[in-house]
């Protein structure tokens, strides 16, 4: 759906796209994520023919959008749905005329322009909110319009601009689901830029870290939070641990296959050594259960459990004092 190759995009001496390479397949859910001036943003406004770029190639659905001119870039636009951070709905429209508002401009008939918006409200589920007005909503309801309004035109491609932040964790929780649901039942390609791990575990298939312009890491979400890659690091920060002085700490990493196996009461009883568990966390990937556990072991029975964590594929790492993780792992 999306081919990106090589991009570079300058404001003036600063470059803010350095040499982007990323394959985004029709239907898939995808995140782009970095901190902010990591050029994320402007990414989604180049796919969208917001903003152009220097060098380099994008190719949206077969089109190149740098080859597009002003009249082919309007029609080009239809096919692009886009949700921002802050809604921007018209505070002086119904929400039935803001849902409403790109079908009038296109000039769709008022009896299919009636019958799509009530199809959204449905879909969204604010049926009761269609003469309400923005200021009588709250975040999550006036994102849902945001999105209905998004899809008025069945667009090929919805890019979604930290569509969540704003909002509360709860409501951000619905926003994703909604998002999910939308992508299963329409098929639509979905782009998310966005800093909120929730919200990358949720609901993105394949996501790409941005540093300085440069895409770090890519590939799919599970695989980039079992490998701990510096750049996800460098994003999530690091965990504030309480490590043990003696012995040997280590991090083991729950994959999806292992991640409902009583792996560490297992090793115990096999192994029959003491350990101590210092912390641990479990979240869910989409439909995926992935997390972490660390434990301090005894130095003399390293070894030992070396050999378990190879047998039972059982993927670890050292954790050392200063809290980074060591090169030697399994």
């Amino acid at each position: 759906m999306i081919e990106i190759k090589e991009l570079t995009k300058s404001f003036g001496d600063l470059q803010v796209l350095n040499g982007i390479n990323i394959d985004i397949p029709r239907g898939m859910i995808y995140g782009l994520v970095g901190r902010s001036g990591a050029g994320k943003s402007t990414l989604l406004r180049c796919i969208n023919g917001l903003e152009t770029y220097d060098e380099g190639s994008l190719v949206v659905d077969g089109v190149d959008v740098k080859s597009l001119s002003r009249k082919d870039i309007r029609e080009f636009r239809k096919d692009i749905g886009m949700i921002f951070q802050q809604f921007s709905l018209l505070n002086r429209l119904t929400v039935y005329d803001n849902i409403a508002l790109p079908l009038t401009c296109w000039k769709y008939s008022n009896s299919y322009i009636d019958h799509k918006v009530k199809e959204l409200l449905e879909m969204i589920g604010i049926p009761d909110k269609i003469n309400a007005k923005p200021r009588e909503l709250s975040g999550g309801q006036k994102q849902r319009v945001a999105i209905a309004r998004a899809l008025t035109m069945n667009p090929k491609l919805l890019l979604c601009d930290e569509a969540t932040s704003a909002l509360d964790p709860k409501t951000a929780k619905s926003i994703t689901a909604l998002l999910n649901q939308i992508n299963q039942d329409l098929g639509i390609t979905i782009v998310i830029v966005t800093h909120q791990m929730p919200v990358l575990r949720s609901v993105c298939e394949e996501i790409a870290i941005l540093e300085s312009g440069k895409v770090e890491v890519s590939g799919p979400v599970e695989q980039v939070f079992l490998q701990q890659p510096q750049a996800l690091k460098n994003l999530i920060g690091q965990e504030d641990l309480l490590l043990m002085e003696e012995g040997i700490n280590i991090k083991i990493l729950l994959s999806r296959e292992i991640s409902s196996q009583p792996v560490i009461t297992k090793m115990a009883r096999e192994l029959a050594i003491d350990f101590m568990v210092l912390g641990g966390e479990m979240d869910n990937f989409r439909n995926n259960k992935l997390g972490s556990i660390i434990i301090n072991i005894p130095s003399e029975h390293l070894n030992q459990v070396k050999k378990y964590f190879a047998d039972n594929n059982v993927i670890w790492e050292f954790i050392e004092r200063n809290g980074q993780s060591s090169a030697e792992a399994g």
